[in-house]
């Protein structure tokens, strides 16, 4: 492709794809393939050496999830990428660099669950300290970070609730400190929202959800920004400091701006070996391509259905930052102007039994643990995807007893509301009779 810039639309299909050099085929091949034949002896220790760039082994670069993750680079405006199997995996990708036992990073309360469940317990058998701050108390963010911080990590819209982090703001307080400021992204997606233009320095993504968009296939990408100084604090030596098992060079001053890339391919797929399977970045690939069709379509059912349940006798409240009541409105026109995405939750006067009901009820909706999906998504957070919580961490996170998650698909809206509303008129009766 030229340098002309070209618009999103255009980037979704082609960035990172060219055809088969091999067979001239248009769509990205599915390499299926685990090792790399070299040239010779000088090419395979250069590539061992990290002096060329080239394939050695899938666990470290795959072809077809190369294009995957320049596609999505690209998308979001970062110099590189890593994929890999899971967005929790992406997430363990993008702290190992810079984490240490004995050090901590502060990360948002308002995350999915599994997030929340993964920092506060998995995290400690490496000696990592999670620090969980409401991050719309800036004073006390700005509080829980010290010399051992290495990170801030948050959501820019949060799963479950919808909530939108004000970006500027949690990134100024990161920028202070000196520490990068991690941006899951997954449920706005690059379509909706660019955290790079609001001072992100890395992004994650489950690309398992609206990037594929076809529940079949999971996966997880680390992007990196590149203009981070990994060097400036003496905080980050795995990146600034030389490695041992690559005889001393130094990631930041060899690599430069892709010196995260670097390290992620080179070290943390190496050896923790996380890596995405070909066929699922292929079909990850595939659900690109229609992204921002897609997103058009669950933006504007999510509104329609946010409406209805807002005007709904049995409903206490609707969290979707897409509707004017909500206090994040605003941020939606800053953060997210082409829609405030899919995905909210909305509260049950009839609380924990009545959510339980809603779920056995519906028959449009799919009572299942996902999101980011064609198909229209529900769930009773408290009692599945919440459960392992404490009730104030699932109040905390948006995901009390009364509380039920919806990812809107992209159906017919009329349909969908038709059939929360015929859900909900018996789960009032349910708990009528209770």
């Amino acid at each position: 492709m030229t340098d002309r810039s070209y618009g999103f639309d255009t980037l979704q299909i082609h960035a990172g794809a060219r055809p088969d050099p091999a067979t001239g085929a248009r769509q990205t091949p599915i390499y299926q393939n685990t090792a790399y034949v070299f040239r010779d002896a000088e090419h395979a220790a250069a590539l061992f050496n990290l002096q060329e760039l080239g394939y050695i082994y899938s666990r470290l670069l795959n072809p077809t999830v190369a294009v995957l993750s320049e596609r999505v680079a690209t998308l979001e405006g970062g110099v590189g990428a890593v994929a890999c199997a899971s967005g929790h995996a992406a997430q363990v990708m993008a702290l190992f660099p810079l984490m240490a036992p004995g050090c901590n990073f502060v990360a948002s309360t308002r995350l999915y669950g599994g997030s929340i469940n993964q920092f506060n317990h998995s995290f400690k058998h490496f000696g990592w300290e999670v620090r969980f701050v409401d991050f719309e108390n800036l004073a006390a963010l700005e509080t829980a970070i010290d010399d051992k911080t290495r990170a801030v990590f948050c959501e820019s819209i949060a799963n479950p609730g919808g909530y939108v982090t004000d970006l500027a703001a949690v990134s100024a307080i990161a920028k202070k400190a000196g520490l990068p400021l991690i941006v899951d992204n997954t449920s706005a997606t690059p379509y909706l929202c660019r955290p790079f233009e609001h001072g992100a320095d890395l992004v994650v993504h489950s690309t398992t959800k609206y990037l594929c968009g076809n529940a079949t296939s999971m996966g997880g990408m680390v992007v990196d920004k590149g203009t981070f100084d990994w060097s400036a604090s003496g905080k980050f030596p795995a990146l600034s400091e030389p490695n041992a098992s690559y005889h001393g060079l130094k990631f930041h001053e060899t690599f430069g701006h892709l010196a995260f890339t670097f390290f992620g391919i080179a070290v943390t797929l190496r050896d923790l070996g996380m890596c995405q399977a070909p066929m699922n970045a292929f079909q990850t690939l595939l659900g690109i391509e229609t992204l921002s069709l897609r997103m058009e379509k669950h933006c504007a059912n999510a509104l329609k259905v946010a409406q209805f349940l807002e005007a709904h006798p049995a409903v206490a409240f609707v969290t979707y930052a897409g509707l004017p009541s909500s206090p994040y409105h605003a941020r939606v026109k800053t953060y997210c102007p082409k829609g405030a995405s899919a995905i909210f939750t909305f509260g049950l006067k009839g609380g924990y039994a009545a959510g339980v009901k809603l779920v056995d009820s519906v028959e449009l909706f799919s009572h299942l643990a996902n999101l980011g999906d064609s198909r229209s998504l529900i769930i009773h957070s408290a009692s599945t995807t919440h459960r392992q919580l404490t009730p104030e961490q699932q109040r905390a996170a948006g995901a009390g007893p009364e509380v039920v998650r919806l990812s809107i698909g992209i159906e017919d809206a009329d349909d969908l509301i038709a059939d929360l509303d015929r859900a909900l008129a018996a789960t009032a009766g349910a708990v009528a009779a209770e």
